[in-house]
């Protein structure tokens, strides 16, 4: 690979920025496309399908035979609340290949013993969020029903892009929830992105029911989203 290149790619898989790697099989030649360029190059179709999918491929094109490496940042699921639900879904989340960050500043419930093998920050969320650096493929679910700690890291996750936002709550909670976020400025069609009540309807009732209604969602989100958006804040 031509050092250029491999440092281009290189910084872009730093910043957590989704990029494809474009192969010419019988030259060798190499080239970057961000998200931004692919609606625009002569392989826009599938490269859109790779970004959405985060499958890379063999086209052709002209009659040349050209790899698409597409590189995504591994995603992420932010919770807050060290809750009975987090305990269920966290070691979900990580089957299914999601990085975990949960974050709870109350220490009673953000212990090793409840979350083992978690990336457990017992911090309010100003404190833990912008180290975390929230971007288009982190998913973030608010579970402590304490807008102390909910409501500033849904801010943070709605303005960060994040491709997945949802909060556990009635649609009553909920309500009062939105005109406390649009209290802080927030426009209404962002506010619509808040997944609430959070999770596929599937009539959950236990802990581990409702976090499999929460991880399904989430990765329906993932898979299912427009290329537009595989792009970090």
């Amino acid at each position: 690979m031509d050092l250029a290149v491999l440092e281009a790619l290189n910084a872009e898989r730093a910043s957590r920025r989704a990029v494809l790697l474009v192969t010419e099989l019988a030259s060798g030649r190499q080239r970057l496309v961000t998200p931004e360029q692919a609606p625009a190059d002569p392989l826009a179709d599938p490269m859109a399908e790779a970004l959405r999918t985060g499958r890379s491929a063999m086209v052709e094109q002209g009659g040349e035979r050209l790899f698409l490496s597409v590189q995504l940042p591994a995603p992420r699921l932010v919770i807050t609340g060290a809750v009975h639900i987090s305990q269920a879904l966290a070691p979900m989340a990580a089957l299914t290949g999601l990085d975990v960050v949960i974050i709870d500043p109350r220490s009673a419930f953000a212990t090793p013993e409840r979350f083992p093998a978690v990336d457990l920050r017992a911090q309010w969320p100003d404190e833990a969020l912008p180290g975390l650096a929230l971007d288009a493929f982190t998913a973030f679910a608010a579970l402590t029903h304490d807008p102390k700690i909910d409501d500033p890291a849904l801010e943070e996750a709605l303005r960060r892009g994040c491709f997945y936002v949802g909060a556990l709550g009635s649609r009553k909670t909920h309500a009062a929830r939105l005109e406390r976020l649009a209290a802080r400025g927030l426009a209404g069609e962002t506010l619509a992105r808040i997944h609430a009540p959070i999770g596929l309807d599937i009539g959950a009732a236990t802990p581990a029911e409702i976090a499999v209604s929460i991880l399904a969602q989430v990765v329906g989100t993932l898979r299912q989203r427009p290329a537009a958006r595989e792009r970090a804040a």
